[in-house]
């Protein structure tokens, strides 16, 4: 065999090799993220497409209407998520929605205006992602918002502010 043939042939294996390898690091790094920590994100929690039906759904059961305002890439916003919100309303214990501060995605609002996601945010004065808002069946702030995670005490500081909530609502009937 010509030594040119050859030459070919090593040099295609060696392509195979490469774009094998290729494909490994890029299927790594899609599980994994950049930081090599795995970026299996939480699923998110139900849309907040019309909070006036949230709200009212909410009432019904008794229950103020946790919004979760979260952003894209946000790994706070995934642990609340993962270890707070989602739990609970798995478990049918709070009527939470989310909504992403920084997109244009239609939404009713409580009083049953048209707006987008960004604009209910910036409208609610929602600055840092994520913060946990508490609402009544009218869209008004039932406890104070939980803003920013503050790891230490987080389960007990959204406890409090459910407990007021629900306090609020039950007074508001």
């Amino acid at each position: 065999m010509p030594a040119s043939h050859l030459a070919r042939i090593a040099a295609a294996r060696s392509r195979r090799h490469w774009l094998a390898a290729g494909a490994l690091l890029a299927a790594m790094a899609a599980m994994t993220g950049a930081s090599g920590v795995s970026a299996a994100r939480t699923p998110h929690l139900p849309p907040a497409t019309d909070l006036a039906a949230h709200g009212a759904d909410a009432a019904r059961r008794g229950e103020p209407l946790v919004v979760l305002v979260s952003m894209p890439g946000c790994s706070y916003c995934d642990a609340v998520r993962r270890n707070y919100l989602g739990p609970q309303a798995a478990a049918g214990e709070i009527a939470v929605r989310e909504l992403d501060m920084t997109a244009d995605t239609p939404l009713r609002d409580a009083d049953g205006s048209q707006t987008t996601a960004r604009a209910w945010a910036r409208a609610h004065q929602v600055r840092v992602a994520p913060t946990v808002l508490f609402l009544d069946r009218q869209g008004r702030a039932a406890a104070s918002p939980l803003r920013g995670m503050q790891p230490d005490f987080y389960g007990a500081y959204l406890e409090q502010a459910l407990a007021q909530a629900r306090a609020a609502v039950a007074a508001r009937k």
